[in-house]
């Protein structure tokens, strides 16, 4: 945490689980959950990342995440590795479904193949980690989960439509399964970020490039993955009891 960043007590001992958090936007998730003084659990197949982040996470003076290498596209190995993380940690009354490659493919190359791997590397396991994770928030009286995703089918991006394919449909995911676990007291939520600024996408993005999302935006500073995880963290505290069904921007103002 940075000076000045707010501080949920409601989120301290609360057990969270974060999809895709070893790098990027799912790192700086993990790592402010794990400031708040949460019970932090996250998967993703990137072990050296993971590990680095749980030492860093631990030398800050906070619990050490529960780490757990798990391809997404499994969903068998992702439904087994949320149970033996609530087992190791607790049951989860937080769910962040980050995970997600923005991998880019032109629309004339699509197989069959490459499409179903897309939708299950960007979508399916929201779908199933929800379903594996609802069960232990309606026995502890409610839950937050959010979703991930993405301005740029807002913004008409093109060339990696099974990204903007799935993003789009985790929208509709979010509002659909808001009304089915509202009952139980779950809010649904879904976090769309605009253009960040990652280390990868620093090695990929142009200067150009960024120069020219920067000018679409109203206010003129580059977003960073702790802009997201302050998002996240203000939908999993009790602050936002009444926020579900929801989609939350955070572009600086360019949709």
């Amino acid at each position: 945490m940075n000076a000045g960043d707010a501080v949920y007590p409601s989120l301290r001992g609360r057990a969270v689980l974060i999809t895709g958090g070893a790098s990027g936007i799912g790192e700086s998730i993990v790592a402010h959950f794990a400031a708040q003084g949460s019970r932090v659990a996250f998967v993703d197949i990137q072990d050296e990342p993971a590990r680095a982040l749980c030492t860093r996470i631990e030398a800050a003076g906070h619990p050490t995440p529960y780490y757990a290498h798990c391809d997404l596209r499994d969903i068998p190995a992702l439904q087994a590795a949320i149970t033996g993380a609530a087992s190791a940690v607790a049951p989860f009354s937080i769910l962040v479904n980050n995970a997600a490659h923005d991998e880019r493919h032109a629309w004339q190359d699509v197989t069959v193949e490459y499409w179903d791997d897309r939708l299950a590397v960007n979508l399916r396991h929201h779908f199933f980690a929800i379903q594996a994770i609802a069960p232990m928030m309606q026995a502890l009286g409610g839950g937050s989960i959010i979703n991930l995703g993405s301005a740029s089918w807002r913004k008409m991006r093109g060339g990696f439509p099974g990204y903007t394919t799935s993003k789009g449909a985790i929208e509709g995911m979010t509002r659909g399964l808001a009304r089915d676990l509202g009952p139980d007291n779950i809010r649904v939520n879904c976090v769309i970020p605009g253009q960040i600024v990652t280390e990868p996408q620093m090695a990929r993005l142009t200067p150009e490039y960024l120069a020219a999302r920067l000018k679409e935006q109203c206010l003129n500073q580059h977003l960073h993955a702790p802009d997201i995880a302050r998002m996240v963290l203000w939908l999993a505290a009790d602050d936002s009891r009444m926020c579900s069904a929801q989609n939350w921007i955070v572009d600086g103002g360019s949709l």
